[in-house]
């Protein structure tokens, strides 16, 4: 079997290689058929399958298959699949070669059985993933490319380094559980972290999301931030710290969602809320938390790729995703309003949607363990999620006060992808047995539950209220043109602030001193030219009589000093 040889991510990136021998739609099918072929591929594996390569008498796991690794590899097949439908209509080679790349890395990361094979998919997913930010082709896309860039490459220097410490310390490179305790395991949760978009690490996702080509977003959105979740899955469940991490993602970028006039933007702070839901799940890592966070991954990647999809859709038709300066799309769009409609329904877990039979697993694992607190905030930043992305995004899009632009509907192609996400949402959310059939453990849990439905729906309800009441009192935010630094402003501003201070101190302190110096310097001068000047004291000539007596009284001092 073709396992024997290579890992469907594997092949995935070397048929990425072929795409520019392709022309017209010949390209178009071919793109298509590779992650075809790799999904099926994946089908063919069982837990258990293994492959090992021996490199420099090192041998290395490219292939290890388990059901934690078989639930991220499916997902990221299909929405390899339906990035590509979506990206049709460009001609863009750069963006076509590189977006398969980076989604085969992403793959072929989720089954490496060691910290090497690890490693150097980490780095090909932060290599190929920044051009389709540099694809934009203008300066601030330059900007936020390089910057996203150095973030990422620098989590893999952090793997990297804590690699070779956990080696040195165990001798063992298995990617398996690590737990935290040594220095090595330490960097590897902090490399982690830094792609999972830890608190004060996050902002390199909105910087990055915001400035990537339409249907770079989508694909961004669905590997990177998901392959941190699956290594925390991995090598670091049941750490007590990661539910208070996941505490705080899913709660703060909240606040920023509100404020910000960026649709795309807005986007990602939910996508950065729910990641602290899933790393919460990984956190109190029983089995229910850890199903619940691997399929809160496989439905995030599809709904949020939905509602990145809707949005640059808008943004392809409209030229922008100001929300100041949207609304009444719904007269031009109708159907890629409905299609995000679906995105905010199943982000806001309403019932009959994925997100409503994968999110209620955490929660209720959080209550089960009895972490009320945990479960209390999880609550709030459900409707915290469901007031921005749920109702802000296709409000102010489509909804909004009509600004008088009238556009064509979104390309056949991006219509096509979006329907496809759209029936998968509702599939899920209708069936959820068959997303529960492929998660890493037997799942005992009943969604559709009377007191859960009502419940649910008691929290969207009241927090679509508090919406209205809000808006029509004026104290929601309004949408206006503006840049959020977020926390970026500590790197931005306070620290760049604090370095001139401190750089504009040394250099006044070193000025002070070489005035002092220059100061000091001609007063020795003046004082060694009034004493051994021409004109000076020891200068003058004196009378040999003078000099004689002066020589022999030196002389007889220097006798008694010698004598006593």
């Amino acid at each position: 079997m073709p396992s024997e040889f290579i890992s469907p991510g594997i092949f995935q990136i070397l048929a990425a290689l072929l795409v520019p021998l392709f022309y017209g739609q010949w390209r178009n099918i071919y793109m298509a058929s590779i992650p075809i072929i790799a999904f099926g591929w994946t089908l063919g594996l069982s837990p258990g399958d293994r492959l090992e390569v021996a490199i420099f008498e090192v041998s290395l796991v490219v292939l290890r298959v388990d059901s934690l690794s078989l639930v991220f590899a499916y997902i990221f097949e299909i929405a390899t699949f339906l990035s590509i439908i979506f990206a049709w209509h460009i001609r863009d080679t750069i963006q076509q070669v590189t977006g398969l790349i980076y989604s085969g890395a992403a793959i072929a990361a989720v089954f490496a059985g060691d910290l090497i094979t690890l490693f150097v998919m980490w780095e090909l997913t932060a290599l190929a993933s920044v051009f389709l930010i540099w694809a934009r082709r203008d300066d601030t896309a330059v900007k936020a490319g390089m910057r996203y860039l150095v973030i990422q490459v620098g989590s893999g220097v952090l793997l990297l380094a804590g690699m070779i410490i956990h080696f040195k310390a165990t001798g063992s490179l298995a990617f398996d559980f690590l737990g935290i305790g040594s220095l090595g395991t330490n960097l590897i949760l902090l490399a982690f972290g830094v792609k999972c978009a830890f608190p004060l690490l996050h902002s390199w996702l909105q910087d990055s999301y915001g400035h990537a080509t339409v249907t770079g977003t989508v694909f961004l959105s669905a590997f990177t931030t998901k392959l941190a979740v699956y290594a925390l899955a991995r090598g670091f469940p049941s750490t007590d710290m990661l539910i208070w991490v996941g505490v705080a993602m899913a709660l703060f970028p909240i606040f920023y969602a509100i404020i910000e006039n960026d649709l795309r933007r807005v986007l990602a702070y939910i996508l950065n809320a729910q990641q602290g839901f899933m790393v919460c799940g990984v956190g109190i890592g029983t089995e229910m938390a850890l199903n619940g966070a691997a399929a809160h991954a496989f439905v995030c990647v599809l709904y949020m790729a939905l509602l990145f999809m809707s949005m640059g859709a808008v943004l392809f038709r409209a030229g922008s995703i100001n929300g100041s300066e949207l609304g009444g799309l719904y007269k031009s769009m109708p159907w890629s309003m409905a299609f995000c409609i679906i995105g905010a329904a199943s982000v806001s877990a309403f019932p009959l949607t994925s997100g409503f039979v994968s999110k209620s697993m955490i929660i209720t694992a959080a209550a089960s363990e009895g972490y009320w607190v945990v479960w209390a905030v999880l609550l709030c930043a459900s409707a915290g999620v469901f007031l921005t992305s749920g109702i802000k995004v296709p409000f102010l899009a489509f909804f909004a006060k009509d600004t008088g632009k009238r556009v064509k509907e979104a390309p056949f192609n991006m219509l096509l992808a979006m329907a496809a996400v759209s029936t998968l949402c509702l599939i899920i959310g209708i069936l959820p047995e068959h997303l529960y059939n492929i998660l890493p453990f037997a799942v005992d849990y009943a969604p559709y539950t009377t007191a859960h439905v009502i419940t649910q729906l008691q929290l969207l309800l009241f927090s679509a209220l508090a919406f209205l009441v809000l808006v029509v009192t004026g104290i929601y935010p309004p949408a206006l043109r503006s840049i959020n630094l977020d926390t970026d402003w500590v790197y931005r501003r306070f620290i760049p602030r604090i370095i001139n201070r401190v750089i504009s101190g040394i250099s006044t302190a070193y000025e002070n001193l070489v005035t002092m110096a220059g100061i000091k310097a001609e007063w020795f001068l003046r004082t060694s030219l009034h004493y051994t000047g021409p004109h000076s004291t020891l200068a003058r000539t004196w009378e040999i009589g003078s000099s004689t007596l002066w020589v022999m009284i030196t002389l007889a001092i220097c006798l008694l000093l010698y004598y006593i």
